[in-house]
This record gives structure tokens, sequence and C-alpha cells, in this order.
């Protein structure tokens, strides 16, 4: 029993480290420019990266940060930016914010919980795993605290799937609903499903950068994860930006939290299909999508297209499952174009 104990362990072993090699081996690579630039990063000042009104909402025990910007000139209506899994609010490209401010919209994004300095008064328990149906109640609490009636609802890959609950249960809350790179339904039988190459790059990536590592090992992490998730898609990244947006949460906010991604992903698993539903939304809609998207196929968005009434579609080429700078203004065009919809 012993030796066959050894030998179960040992094949166990070699089979772990060598998926841990075929995960790392499979990560993209930074240029020696990408470095330089993270290294100057590094050593520079960190430019300011909150610029609105700060506070906190309470919600189920949660306390929810969030940031309320302005808007330039007088205000057309309120948007609330719902970001992906495992994300906080700062991954929101800053283009797309000052879009939508110079357009005249005051815009609000937020902290998930458990992501940056949103806090819970209990630890995370399986068993007890919250689902999208409470993460939804978390922008209604923010809008409570702001006292704001309605607001335009944009939630992107697992913030899309919070906006389209939001819009279901709370209509009257929603002036409209934007749904970017998400899906009704995302263990849709007659979908397919995500890469399966993407969860082993993004587990090689934090196990080549490290789970908590430097400073220069947590930028480097968060940008070739941006490159994995482009899937097949091409197209400069805006490295700088990225480096100092990412030191600026390691130094002035709580960095990032890598099991808020597992926290989301049950809460992901705990909520039904909204096929049915949203056959009912009656709100403007506008459905966004990456046609290379890896880890949400833009089938998805093409079925919710089929089945929310009244529904506008934007499916982008050279597009993954991401922000890409050179997509923005004509997703920021749009989504402008979708919030007028609900003036006539």
């Amino acid at each position: 029993m012993k030796t066959i104990f050894k030998l179960s362990y040992k094949v166990s072993l070699i089979g772990l480290i060598s998926l841990v090699v075929y995960a790392c081996g499979s990560v993209p690579k930074l240029s020696k420019e990408d470095k330089s630039i993270i290294k100057k990063i590094v050593k520079a000042p960190i430019p300011e990266a909150i610029h609105g009104d700060t506070g906190f909402a309470n919600s189920q025990g949660h306390n929810i940060w969030f940031e309320n910007i302005a808007p330039k000139g007088k205000s057309k209506g309120v948007v609330i930016l719902i970001m992906g899994n495992g994300n906080d609010a700062l991954t929101w490209p800053p283009s797309l914010i000052s879009n939508l401010t110079k357009a005249s919209y005051q815009v609000i994004r937020y902290d998930h919980r458990a992501t940056g300095l949103s806090t819970s008064a209990e630890k995370w328990k399986k068993k007890s795993a919250y689902s999208l149906n409470d993460m939804a109640l978390d922008v209604i609490a923010i809008l409570d605290t702001l006292k704001i009636e309605q607001a335009h609802i944009v939630g992107a890959s697992m913030g899309g799937m919070i906006a389209q609950i939001v819009a279901i249960d709370y209509p009257n809350r929603t002036t409209s609903l934007t749904s970017i790179m998400s899906t009704g339904d995302p263990m849709d039988p007659l979908l397919p499903n995500m890469s399966n190459d993407i969860v082993s790059q993004m587990i090689g990536a934090i196990l080549k950068n490290g789970f908590f590592g430097s400073k220069k090992g947590q930028i480097k992490r968060q940008i070739i994860q941006k490159r994995i998730l482009m899937g097949n898609a091409t197209g400069a990244i805006d490295i700088k930006t990225m480096a100092e947006t990412s030191l600026y949460n390691l130094k002035k906010r709580n960095g990032y939290n890598l099991m808020a991604a597992r926290h989301h992903y049950q809460a992901i698993l705990n909520s039904n299909s909204r096929l049915i539903q949203l056959h009912d939304i009656n709100t403007p809609t506008l459905v966004v999508h990456g046609m290379q998207d890896p880890v949400i196929p833009f089938l998805h968005s093409e079925k919710l297209l089929k089945i929310i009434p009244d529904a506008e579609g934007l499916l982008i080429q050279n597009m993954g499952h991401d922000f890409p700078e050179a997509a923005i203004e004509q997703i920021t065009d749009k989504m402008i174009a979708n919030f007028e919809r609900s003036l006539k």
C-alpha cells in the first residue's frame, strides 16, 4: 500500500508540475519596452486616479465604495458602471468615463464586494455565498445613498449580468440598459463556452508573477492578463495608463484581492438564467460584444439581441474580452445614443 501511495503521489506531483510548467509557458511575454515603461512608472510619482466625490453604501452588511463623478455642464442623466468578475472600479478605462462626462452625464463607478476599498462585515463562506441578485442590490444601495431615482445601468461581463438583473427586478430605477461582452446565461447549453486555454493562461500569469509578489510583478500580471483577455484580437495596450492605475491601487488603496474572482464566480453559479425574464425588458437596451471574445463568445450577445425587445447591437471586430482603446469612442457614442432613446 505504501508503494502504491508513493507512486500515486509521484504521479500527481509530476502532473501538477507539468500543469504549472504548461500554464507558465503559455503566458504572453512583455517586451523590453513594456518592462522599461513599468520600471519608470514604479519609480515616478503616482498620478491621482480619483477625481470625483467618494463614499460608501451599506448593502447586506457590505460597505460598497463608490466614486461619483460630476458631468461637464448641466447633467443629462446618471450612469452607473458595473465591472466584471474580480475587478474593481478602477478597471474602467479613463477615456470611457471622460467621454461620458464630456457628454454631460454624471458617472458612478464602484468597487465590487471583496475588491478595492469595499469591505464586508463577515468572512465569505461558500455555503452562504451571495448571488448576482445580491450584488444587484449593491447598485440599488448606491443609488439610494446618493438619492438618485433612476440611472442608465451599464455592465461589462459579469457586470452585464448584474445590469440585466437590475433592469429585470428594478425597472423603475433603470433608465436604460447597456450589456457589454456579457450573456443571459453563461451555462447556456445551446451556446459555446469559454475557451479552456484562457483559464490555464490566467492561472499561469498569477503563478509566474506571484500571488502577492512585488509591485512590479503585480503590475505585469495585470497587463499580461489583459493581453490574454484580448484573445485573437490585435492592437496596442496603453501600458503607461495601466501601470499607473495598478500602482495607484497597490499604494493608495487595498491592492488586488485574487480571491474575489472565486467569490464572484460562485455568485454566478448561484444565479439563475435570465433568458426568460429578458423577454419582458422594455427599457432602451444596447448590447455590445467583441467578435474575438475568448471568454464569453459573441454568440451570447447575438442571442440577447434576439430575445430583448427593441435591443440594438454593436458587434466589434478586433475586440476580445476587454476594452480596446481604439474602440472606446465607438462604444461610448453608441452608449450615449442609447441613453438618448430613453428621452423619446
